[in-house]
């Protein structure tokens, strides 16, 4: 039986602020733009950068996590799994779109340079360990910590 695996991983700076929604179901979701960017050399031996924009979704405790203490400019480290999604435009014309839908993420340093070293999931932030085997969380394995203990 073949094996398929849809798994993304990326690391860039929020676009924007945050938007927190609340479907009719009462359950929160917030979309965010996340740029990435790749520097390479071209043929000529000139240095280049391309810059790629995501859109990303989170839904549930961590689209609450994400809306407090997410901003424009800040590092954000998203591992979640390709969505497209499909629907008819005003114009008639059907509409695609290809988002992330995150699974969990960590904070970074905001555009100043000061750092959050924290990481979210479903169940809240949890503040990094000093370990290899706690730098990332997941929606199952994260504690909930107190706002006081969050140093931005």
């Amino acid at each position: 039986m073949p094996v398929y695996l849809n798994k993304v991983l990326i690391v860039g700076r929020a676009t924007k602020d945050p938007e927190i929604k609340t479907t009719p179901s009462g359950q929160k979701v917030t979309s965010l733009g996340v740029a990435t960017n790749r520097n390479f050399k071209d043929k000529e031996g000139n240095k280049q950068e391309q810059v790629e924009f995501h859109n990303v979704v989170f839904w549930g405790r961590l689209a609450e996590i994400v809306g407090q203490y997410l901003v424009k400019g800040q590092e954000v480290l998203v591992e979640g799994r390709l969505q497209t999604r499909s629907w008819d435009g005003q114009d008639g014309v059907k509409r695609y779109r290809t988002e992330i839908v995150a699974e969990s993420m960590q904070l970074g340093a905001k555009s100043g340079g000061q750092g959050g070293n924290f990481v979210a999931g479903e169940n809240g932030p949890k503040k990094l360990a000093t370990n290899e085997e706690e730098n990332l969380a997941t929606n199952e394995d994260v504690e909930e910590i107190k706002i006081e203990d969050i140093p931005f």
